[in-house]
């Protein structure tokens, strides 16, 4: 089973992306790859833009790495209540060459921030939005204040009932 996993930031010491890491490696029997956004940095998209140069070759390459993957574990970073830049700039360039930007592979979503809701905003926003870009949302978990419940050094979870809930919702549902 091949799981593409990433974190919807960003930044270098992206929490959402050490969330999705430690996600997709509580799966068995799985090979794990986590994409860095920064790899797919690509000019603020507009319609003027894409007229100019096209389908941008980046947002092609993370559609084909999003093709391989039988299961996708994305945790959303939180920015002023919604996505930040970085995923929306890749998901609107990915959108406009597969509007199933999915790929309707099923999904692990999930969610973090410094703060008591974790990231919960983003989180609703998603769930509600990326079915209609071909996923099918298997279940979703926000995990609060990260730098209280997750331990950055072991790269996992330090609050043992959330880890357990993380741990139930993923052999529950795949």
């Amino acid at each position: 089973m091949k799981i593409i996993a990433f974190g919807g930031s960003n930044s270098q010491h992206s929490i959402n992306k050490k969330l999705a890491t430690y996600a997709a490696n509580q799966f068995s029997n799985a090979s794990v790859e986590v994409l860095d956004l920064n790899d797919f940095a690509m000019p603020l998209f507009s319609v003027d833009v894409e007229k100019e140069i096209g389908q941008h070759p980046k947002a092609k390459v993370f559609l084909e790495k999003l093709a391989k993957a039988d299961i996708l574990v994305v945790s959303m970073a939180e920015n002023n209540g919604n996505y930040s830049v970085a995923f929306k700039n890749v998901f609107d360039w990915c959108s406009r060459i597969e509007k199933d930007v999915f790929q309707h592979k099923p999904m692990l979503l999930l969610a973090t921030s410094p703060g008591a809701r974790g990231g919960a905003s983003v989180l609703e926003i998603a769930t509600k939005l990326f079915p209609r870009y071909g996923t099918e949302i298997k279940a979703s978990f926000s995990l609060p204040s990260f730098n209280t419940n997750f331990d950055v050094e072991k790269g996992e979870i330090s609050n043992e009932e959330l880890k357990e809930q993380l741990a139930t919702l993923i052999n529950s549902n795949f």
